[in-house]
């Protein structure tokens, strides 16, 4: 402390208060803790090894640190390390906000105050001198604030890491491929011990960070979402109830990726298949990329061009006439065969369809029954020839779909 109105009291004086202050702790401790029960009477009460409050013992120690430095008067008054760090730590631990915890340290600093005040005025220190011990109190209080800041702060980390890793292993029995027996027991006990309802249905969403030190999406305390993962995890509870799309649409803003399907919460697994294959799509450029689709609406896509080997196998056969032409050609008779298969119209709507004149439609609708010939009137292979084409059209081989 600089020079000062305290540091003018005779040292007499000074020691006389401290000793008076010093001999009052225990009654001043268990006064102030009186108050704070009065107060805060569903204030739990946590003993020590020998069975004496923690609380009483943190106050006390508190007041003869404090009048120790009075007496002293050298530095700044040192906060007692451990108990008022472990009454953060009780009141992160509880799921209890710091407020009421300061409130009740600017009670303890009034109360004890008053009796310093009432010491003061017993050995002559004057007024002057008595203000600043008010300010010092204030500042001592500070510091017992920091290490409760401190102990509310290592809880709150504590409970969050907890709280992952719980809600992680959930995530592992929820998306599991293969249950070993009835894993209903295990999901409840699992989902209560974070609290999270056991939905009817839910959707699996997969993840591409927009950046590798990308924030976590705030997408609520409802849906849970693992990070750990390269391509990090997202089980959305009830994903068609009222605000949800919306709700996950500004969390993941900046984020792209897939959400699968909704389904059974038993089945959470398949809607986490579609969101893979959804992804992988995208990272081909075969879906859209920068943003978070919904598998629900590009069904087609999915179907087509997940069983790569099947579809191409079955191209081979069925497009096999068209080797006969060359790249060009051959390409603009599949868009006709497709546009014809799709419409089944005459000349003027598949001409409308693809943009051309209809007598170019007539010219190569005749090219494709002297290809094809009678199969053309076979329902089963023109199921064919139109999957095969539909999935030449989403790789980009063959032009748009136009209205």
């Amino acid at each position: 402390m600089t020079r000062s109105a305290w540091h003018d009291v005779p040292r007499y004086q000074v020691r006389r208060f401290a000793e008076l202050a010093m001999a009052d702790a225990p009654n001043l401790a268990e006064e102030i803790l009186r108050e704070i029960q009065r107060e805060y009477p569903h204030l739990p009460v946590v003993l020590d090894e020998s069975g004496e409050p923690m609380a009483l013992v943190g106050i006390r120690r508190a007041i003869e640190v404090f009048v120790q430095h009075l007496e002293k008067s050298e530095g700044r008054p040192s906060v007692p390390p451990g108990v008022f760090q472990e009454f953060g730590r009780g009141e992160g631990l509880n799921g209890r906000s710091l407020d009421s915890l300061q409130a009740i340290y600017r009670m303890g600093v009034r109360l004890a105050w008053r009796r310093f005040a009432e010491i003061g005025q017993r050995v002559e220190i004057p007024p002057p001198a008595m203000y600043e011990l008010v300010d010092a109190g204030y500042e001592y209080l500070d510091g017992l604030v920091d290490q409760s800041v401190r102990g509310y702060a290592e809880a709150a980390a504590r409970q969050a890491g907890e709280r992952l890793r719980l809600q992680r292993r959930l995530m592992e029995l929820l998306l599991a491929e293969h249950h070993r027996g009835d894993p209903a027991d295990a999901l409840s006990e699992r989902a209560a011990r974070i609290g999270w309802p056991l939905p009817e249905k839910v959707a699996v969403g997969v993840l591409l960070r927009p950046a590798r030190e990308a924030l976590a999406p705030a997408v609520g305390q409802g849906v849970l979402l693992d990070l750990e993962y390269e391509q990090p995890r997202m089980v959305v509870p009830e994903p068609d109830a009222a605000g949800r799309p919306e709700l996950l649409h500004r969390a993941l803003c900046g984020w792209s990726g897939a959400i699968g399907p909704p389904v059974p919460l038993s089945d959470a697994a398949k809607s986490l298949r579609w969101a893979e294959a959804a992804v992988r799509l995208m990272e081909r450029r075969l879906l859209p990329a920068g943003e978070v689709l919904y598998c629900t609406e590009h069904t087609e896509a999915l179907v087509l061009l997940q069983p790569e080997e099947l579809i191409d196998d079955l191209a081979l056969r069925c497009l096999a006439p068209l080797e006969q032409c060359g790249p060009t050609h051959g390409r603009r008779l599949a868009e006709t065969l497709l546009a014809w298969l799709e419409t089944r119209g005459g000349a003027p709507e598949v001409a409308a369809r693809l943009g051309v004149h209809p007598q170019t439609v007539r010219y190569r609708l005749r090219q494709i029954r002297e290809l094809w010939g009678e199969e053309m009137d076979d329902p089963d292979r023109r199921f064919e020839l139109e999957l095969v084409l539909r999935a030449q059209r989403l790789r980009g081989a063959l032009g748009p779909q136009r209205p």
